[in-house]
């Protein structure tokens, strides 16, 4: 971790447990996940290692977000769903009772499609997690606030204006204000769902710009509609289709020469 940041996530493992050895931050094997009698993904296996960013494309409807999802179990709470196969974080099972899923989700923070800042000040907002971990400390608790504002690329928009209400801000800075809210809680990972999908270009240019910069420390997994955004972040970027992964690759290798004729249409906009 970078300074100014306060490891909150391993507070929360109460198990004790250490990580396991690889170089492994997510891997789902043979995963078979969906709602009810819909099965949206078809034995999917997919593993990403630390400090990169892989880019999750694909159409509409095929299991971009499940997947993502199924890494902080987000998809638990939705009517009907259903896993088989495994889900690992760190080596580490996501269904392992001894893990709390509390600690799971301190681990793995997430940044949804729309912005989603509390009703609450800017300060509240990033400090939400490490005040619900315990953190009390002043001195720790500003060491956490800067570090993760700034690692959002937010600080120097909003230092003067801590104590304003996060509505208040722009929809861009708001985006990265979540960004900000998760990574105060020290994540190994960073799931990040179509973030930009509803920002202008130039907030989106800014939010690009911290996401590669977090890449040197957390792994990023991001769905994204947008190609230019996948070629321009990621440095491996997986193809799905109709809930199957068509093909992985480092970035620059996939689009510009994938292996599979699928892909090949997708990328030049035969479909989706």
């Amino acid at each position: 971790m970078s300074a100014g940041t306060v490891s909150v996530s391993r507070s929360l493992a109460a198990d004790g447990a250490d990580k396991p050895p690889g170089n492994q931050a997510l891997a789902v094997r043979e995963l078979v996940a969906g709602f009810g009698e819909n099965e949206v993904l078809k034995g999917v296996n997919l593993t990403t290692v630390p400090a990169q960013v892989t880019a999750l494309i694909g159409p509409s409807g095929c299991g971009k977000s499940t997947l993502l999802r199924c890494f902080n179990r987000m998809n638990d709470h939705l009517p009907g769903f259903f896993h088989r196969g495994e889900v690992r974080v760190d080596g580490r099972d996501v269904y392992d009772p001894s893990w709390p899923l509390e600690a799971l989700r301190f681990q793995v923070g997430m940044v949804f499609q729309k912005p989603n800042p509390f009703p609450l000040s800017v300060t509240e907002n990033v400090l939400f997690g490490p005040r619900l971990a315990g953190v009390t400390n002043d001195e720790t608790l500003e060491e956490i606030l800067q570090g993760a504002l700034r690692r959002a690329q937010l600080w120097d928009e909003v230092k003067d204006r801590l104590d304003t209400s996060a509505l208040e801000l722009s929809g861009g800075q708001q985006q990265r204000l979540c960004i900000a809210r998760a990574l105060a809680s020290s994540p190994d990972i960073l799931l990040l769902d179509e973030p930009a999908s509803a920002l202008d270009p130039i907030a989106t240019a800014k939010l690009e710009e911290a996401v590669g910069e977090l890449s040197e420390e957390v792994a990023v997994l991001l769905v994204t509609h947008n190609l230019q955004q996948a070629s321009r972040v990621a440095h491996r970027t997986a193809f799905l289709y109709l809930g199957r992964l068509i093909e992985e690759n480092e970035t620059a290798q996939l689009f510009a020469a994938p292996r599979e004729k699928l892909t090949e249409a997708y990328l030049t906009g035969r479909f989706g």
